[in-house]
């Protein structure tokens, strides 16, 4: 396949939802900005996206729109130029892409890529878009297989690669090749897109190009691929991340066991590992177990405690002979002796749980 320059592709950035899913982590902060093994969540994709020839990316905001361009300014640090429109109401995807579109600089028939907010992906973003170009498609989609298609938008293709339907979470899934979130359009395409209204690709943009007979394209991939909506989901990429299993050029340190951040103190008698991370200035003392973990700024691990495939908020404290499995503990809570929390446990921002105030087993 003929390569394509790439000096000035632009990108668009959807970071636009809520991440109702992720409460109470999103209750202050936009799910893109999490910190994702040690740095916010977008700035692996912003990493990847300029390994890949991306040179100028537009965010398309609108939950805590002022928080993105706080954290990334004008995108020098990534060696990117960083724009930022904000929908004043939610506008779906597509509305989100047409809008964020008004900001972009490229031809009618350059390719144009589009990037979700909340997906991990190891794929080939520059051969994605030279397939787009190779062959002359309104539209490439990335796609990727999943165990449980149902949950997203399932995409079969023809012998050609050519998409011949989009399914939105049906029920009775024909493939297990699904939408995976990440899209290159030719320019000219998302100025079809109707202005100011809400649209949403997967149930509108993407079916009427299938029906009007234009080319939209699958690209199936099977790389490394997650959607950090959920917590156990968004505790796995930032481990995945610190393990090395999807290599990020923002990764702050190299990968292993563990990632500690400046000034975290870990003893040497705590068990760390499993990919974890451990906050800046965060505390880890002696005989406390913590596996496959996220543990925020300013947070107090105490002896005894464990702590596996969790989030830890910052400046949280998990006091001594504490269990937690799965669970996410908001900033500023604290986790009394005793407790015992397990899968899908959430305890909101600045809650104070008592010795023993809740148990799954009677054993101490």
């Amino acid at each position: 396949m003929m390569e394509t320059p790439l000096p000035e592709l632009e990108a668009i950035l959807l970071v636009g939802g809520q991440g109702t899913r992720l409460r109470p982590l999103t209750l202050g902060t936009p799910k893109p900005l999490l910190p994702t093994a040690g740095v916010p969540f977008l700035a692996h994709q912003l990493a990847r996206a300029r390994s890949f020839g991306v040179r100028r990316i537009v965010f398309a905001t609108s939950y805590r729109a002022e928080m993105f361009s706080e954290a990334f300014g004008d995108g020098a640090a990534f060696g990117l130029s960083l724009e930022y429109m904000t929908e004043e109401t939610p506008l779906g995807t597509g509305g989100a892409i047409r809008n964020a579109a008004e900001a972009l600089s490229s031809d009618p028939d350059a390719p144009v890529l589009v990037l979700n907010g909340d997906i991990l992906s190891g794929h080939d973003i520059r051969d994605q878009v030279d397939m787009h170009v190779a062959g002359g498609a309104a539209v490439t989609l990335h796609l990727t297989e999943v165990e449980d298609p149902s949950r997203f938008g399932c995409v079969p293709t023809d012998d050609e690669g050519r998409v011949t339907a989009f399914l939105e979470k049906t029920p009775n899934p024909v493939t297990n090749r699904i939408n995976a979130g990440c899209y290159v359009f030719t320019r000219s395409v998302i100025d079809t897109i109707p202005a100011g209204e809400v649209v949403s690709v997967e149930r509108e943009t993407f079916p009427s190009l299938i029906e009007d007979g234009a080319l939209v394209l699958g690209y199936a991939d099977a790389s490394y691929w997650l959607d950090v909506g959920t917590p156990a989901a968004f505790v796995q990429g930032s481990r995945d991340l610190v393990l090395g299993r999807l290599v990020s050029p923002a990764l702050p340190g190299p990968t292993g066991d563990f990632l500690a951040l400046p000034g975290a103190m870990v003893s040497a008698e705590a068990k760390v590992g499993g990919g974890s991370v451990i906050g800046a200035r965060a505390t880890v003392e002696s005989g406390a177990q913590v596996s496959g973990s996220v543990l925020g700024d300013d947070c107090v691990i105490h002896s005894g405690a464990v702590v596996v495939d969790s989030v830890v908020g910052i400046g949280a404290r998990v006091d001594c002979g504490a269990v937690l499995r799965e669970v996410v503990v908001g900033d500023g809570a604290v986790v009394g002796p005793g407790n015992e929390l397990l899968a899908g446990s959430r305890v909101w921002p600045g809650i104070v749980l008592p010795e023993c105030a809740v148990r799954f087993s009677s054993d101490l």
